[in-house]
């Protein structure tokens, strides 16, 4: 085999039924030499970087040893550990943290990739001497397999390597695999479920008769898809089959809930129904390693049925999300309509994985676009918009990019690749480094630092750095033998010699052979930068500019673009914050006489008409939006979402709402129907005792309770015996939106006897809530249906503008333009 092929499947290839699959196999022969890239990198140069990345990896490595062990993160910039339970929480961020070691688990295989067997032994034993279990800690049931299943795992096949090649580690007796049984059993209770799809987080101790996991009811698809691969390894090493049973039935039970019109998966689903909550289809956050597991399990395992899964599912997101270079998430059961107007920057790992399965010219136009988004912005933030402006600002130091480079360089030879790594290398160490490892970047746009450094930087991150910039000779293993984890961490393809519970799909009835055909385009001659060279501009030809002599639009304009800034402001429009800024509210004002010149205040003037149609135009999408419902959920109340309303300030005609959710056992605020009043805490704040301390004060007002210790039904008879007119709950858990998560109905008992409105609200809008009320303690709020809520100011709203623009088109016509008095304003 040559040196320029890259072999994907390598022993796989072994088995017979794969025999045909030869297509698999990326190999890049270019016979025309004009075609090769001009800026070749030399074989020092390339050594350079290879031990800065291998410095890169020790100076994270060492400040978590030296500053954070036996803590499962290092917070670089707190230069301390960051423990479960002692460090304050985080929320639902800290699932991924057991107390167990997590950043020296998930490093062990790098430490053998980078030749360093004696700190390898070293943390072997702090590992098998220190780490343990038995903890009554609530984890994410994905994380922990990924990083910890999947590190031990690694760690035992790479221990056992070196006992055989380099003649180290003789006192080793498995002790990495029976710690990774162990985990294995306590992740076990979370596949208790109706559907054989696992529940997404597990405490280590109790298993699901946790409390708080009583309710436990969605998870991810990523997060039940990606098992499969750590656990059918586990079951081949240690000779128990429970682990495998149960991922390959998760991955069978998910794959019956393909939408069957178009192949697609949504992202988040019900465990126990398998109805989904969230549609958005893509190959970003929520659901992208599904799509990795697919085809590393047909790559690791040989079963067919995957491979045939991963085409049906590629074809269509290739139809449907791919638009070009851009992957833009689609409604599953409605593909051709997107669900949003932005990307993330899990999604990076893509171009990785089509490398993978062979279709090469979509990767190198993707990972063209990724780059460009990085040298746009200098590090790829967490998210952008279709016109590549910033959406989320954080930078985590993800590996996915870096990953997809990897795997492009290793199937092209194209040394653009080692030139997008040096970049991104030299980036990390400009703008991540910082004297106690590496800290990620809270806004790209700022450069601030955010106190974290994740587990996934050494492991990932530096490691394909690492091998980036490494030749086949400089390591000690043939890393073409080994399958990748999400995390990763290195299986060897042997395993599926150690035992086989895989079949044909021609004892399936499931797939048709049309599924197993799916032929890669021919590489022959296909050398990337003829895929690249059309793209070179394919970011900065779509952002959005003002283009001289020509008038910017309503449509086109944007807040964050400093020129479009410049050229409102010539046309005499200035903008001034109205009420919270953390929301983001602006008015926007027009006058001539601020205006550049006559011409620029006649375009201002026309750009007032145009937002004035398109804030109609948005305000009426909302209303729809709104209005829609699931149904096929007849459960839900007709008007799932409401509003908690209230003026700005006492003297302000401007309200603002915060939403909140209804309820299944109280009267539905109907129509134009609201209830307004003083809002009081109760005390205590549960409102679950028979008496309440404050009850003398309660009589028709609303009510505000926190959820936790009684039912909600439970809270609204209380509030009902001392006289509330409404009752508000609040959620118990730390950093809960509505923005962010999906609004739901609280539930009753069957008894029909509350007859006062009741609305669940998110801690973050109770957060408001709350600081309005300390701002004003007889603070008055105002429930009712958001969708009348949004009329009632669509209304009130327009009223003022149609008064504003008939004053300003009177005084122009009849040349009396007030000066220095704005004309217009929305």
């Amino acid at each position: 085999m040559s040196s320029t092929t890259l072999s994907i499947v390598a022993q796989r290839l072994l088995l017979p039924s794969l025999v045909s699959l030869l297509l698999l196999i990326v190999s890049v022969i270019s016979d025309d030499a004009s075609t090769m890239p001009t800026q070749n990198m030399s074989h020092k140069e390339r050594a350079e970087l290879r031990e800065e990345s291998r410095e890169m990896f020790y100076h994270a490595y060492h400040a978590y040893m030296e500053n954070a062990y036996p803590a499962d993160e290092l917070m670089p910039l707190s230069c301390k550990g960051r423990y479960r339970g002692v460090t304050p929480s985080r929320g639902d961020m800290d699932d991924i943290l057991g107390n167990f070691s997590m950043t020296l688990v998930d490093s062990l295989d790098t430490l053998v990739l980078l030749g360093d067997f004696a700190e390898f032994e070293h943390a072997v034993k702090l590992v098998i001497r220190d780490v343990q279990f038995d903890s009554d800690i609530i984890v994410s049931v994905f994380e922990t397999n990924i990083r910890m299943v999947g590190g031990l795992l690694s760690a035992h096949i790479l221990a056992e390597y070196l006992q055989k090649q380099a003649d180290v580690m003789h006192w080793y007796k498995g002790e990495m695999l029976e710690m990774a049984r162990e985990l294995g059993y306590r992740l076990l209770p979370a596949f208790n479920t109706t559907t054989g799809i696992p529940h997404a987080r597990v405490n280590l101790r109790l298993g699901m008769k946790d409390p708080q996991l009583k309710k436990s009811r969605e998870t991810c698809t990523a997060c039940a898809g990606t098992i499969l691969l750590e656990f059918a390894a586990l079951s081949r090493l240690t000779g128990d089959p429970i682990f495998e049973v149960r991922a390959h039935a998760a991955m069978d039970a998910l794959w019956k809930l393909r939408h069957r019109g178009s192949d697609l998966m949504g992202t988040v689903l019900n465990i126990h129904s398998g109805d989904w909550i969230r549609r958005d289809s893509g190959v970003g956050a929520g659901i992208d390693s599904y799509y990795e597991y697919l085809f590393k399990s047909y790559v690791l395992l040989g079963d067919d049925k995957y491979l045939a899964r991963f085409n049906r599912h590629y074809n269509a997101v290739m139809k449907y999300v791919s638009e070009g270079p851009m992957l833009l998430d689609v409604l599953m059961h409605r593909p051709h309509a997107k669900s949003r107007n932005f990307m993330d920057s899990l999604l990076a790992f893509w171009p990785g994985l089509q490398v993978l399965s062979g279709d090469l010219k979509p990767a190198v136009q993707t990972h063209e676009m990724l780059y460009q988004v990085m040298q746009m912005h200098t590090l790829i933030p967490e998210a952008w918009t279709v016109d590549f402006q910033i959406h989320w600002g954080q930078h985590h130091l993800r590996p996915e990019f870096i990953e997809s480079t990897y795997f492009l360089y290793r199937a092209t030879g194209d040394h653009h690749y080692l030139q997008v790594g040096k970049r991104a290398l030299k980036t990390l160490q400009k703008y991540a480094k910082v004297s106690c490892g590496y800290a990620a970047v809270n806004d790209v746009r700022t450069g601030k630092h955010e106190d974290r450094m994740d587990s996934f930087v050494l492991s990932e991150t530096f490691k394909y750095l690492f091998l980036l910039f490494s030749d086949p000779q400089d390591l000690i293993i043939n890393v073409d033998e080994f399958v990748f984890t999400t995390e990763a961490h290195l299986l060897p393809l042997s395993i599926a010699q150690l035992g086989n519970s895989t079949f044909s799909f021609r004892q399936s009835d499931e797939h048709n052979v049309l599924d197993f055909m799916r032929t890669c385009p021919s590489s022959n001659k296909l050398f990337p930068e003829k895929v690249r060279k059309p793209l070179r501009n394919f970011i900065t030809g779509s952002c959005p500019r003002t283009i001289s002599g020509k008038r910017l639009s309503a449509l086109d304009f944007q807040a964050s673009n400093a020129d479009h800034l410049r050229a409102v402001y010539d046309m005499g429009i200035t903008m001034v914050s109205v009420g919270d800024r953390s929301q983001g509210k602006v008015r926007l004002f027009h006058s001539f006489y601020n205006a550049k010149s006559q011409e620029e205040g006649e375009m201002g003037l026309q750009f007032m008409q145009e937002m004035l149609e398109l804030t109609k135009m948005q305000s009426m999408n909302q209303l729809a939006q709104l209005q829609v419902r699931n149904s096929n959920d007849k459960n839900y109340p007709k008007h799932l979402i409401m509003a908690v309303a209230y003026a700005l300030d006492e003297q302000s005609q401007d309200w603002t709402a915060l939403v909140a959710g209804p309820s299944h056992f109280s009267p539905e605020l109907i129509g134009e129907q609201f209830v307004e009043g003083e809002v009081v805490l109760a005390s205590p704040f549960r409102a679950c005792d028979e008496k309440l301390e404050n009850a003398s004060d309660i009589s028709g007002k609303i009510l505000v309770a926190e959820r936790g210790d009684c039912t909600f039904v439970s809270k609204a008879r209380l509030a009902q015996k001392v006289g509330a007119t409404a009752l508000i709950v609040c959620d118990n858990v730390s950093g809960s939106s509505g923005e962010t998560q999906p609004m739901f109905a609280m539930s009753g008992d069957g008894k029909d006897d509350v007859a006062i409105p009741v609305v669940f609200m998110y801690s973050q809008e109770f957060t408001k809530l709350s600081a309005a009320m300390q701002r004003r303690p007889q603070l008055r709020v105002r429930i009712m249906q958001m969708v009348e809520f949004k009329r009632w100011q669509l209304a009130k709203e327009a009223h003022q503008n149609e008064t504003a623009a008939a004053a300003a088109a009177a005084a122009l016509a009849a040349g009396t333009m007030p000066k220095k008095k704005p004309d217009k304003e929305l």
